[in-house]
């Protein structure tokens, strides 16, 4: 599990706005699900060493097995370390009967100011062999788009 998947965006808000949107729980679920998911967190504690659980649930679920159920994937976040209004690193761990998920991912969240805006890039090291890296660096890219189109909408 040496695998590394990125994406990155230029956000029209400041660092500090894109920062909270990170760390609030009505605002994670509104833009972390990528394109075709929906999320909801059912625990929320936004500190070091704190975190959430989140469930994905697929909007239309065939041909997209889940890693937990045909619809869904349940998803352990622990936050590792925060740096306002620079850095979030989690580490991800999904519910999985299939070994192939198995293991904790790393998800930093770098932000850098950039003009009037900020550039997120998110890397996520330690991907499970069963997640395939197109996917997961278009999902992470929806993810994005999803926060630019969330955050930008709230100035």
């Amino acid at each position: 599990m040496d695998r590394t998947d990125r994406a990155s965006r230029v956000i029209a808000a400041p660092p500090a706005t894109v920062y909270g949107a990170l760390l609030d729980r009505e605002s994670l679920e509104a833009w972390l699900p990528p394109e075709g998911m929906r999320g909801r967190v059912e625990r929320w504690d936004p500190r070091p060493g704190g975190g959430f659980r989140m469930v994905l649930t697929y909007l239309n679920p065939a041909g997209s097995p889940g890693k937990t159920s045909d619809a869904t994937d349940v998803v352990d976040v622990g936050f590792a370390d925060l740096v306002p209004p620079e850095r979030v690193v989690q580490r991800a761990v999904f519910e999985s009967d299939d070994p192939l998920y198995a293991g904790t991912m790393t998800m930093t969240w770098h932000l850098a100011a950039a003009g009037d805006g900020t550039e997120v890039t998110v890397t996520a090291t330690d991907v499970p062999a069963g997640i395939d890296q197109a996917v997961h660096e278009a999902g992470i890219a929806s993810s994005l788009a999803n926060l630019a189109s969330y955050v930008e909408g709230t100035l």
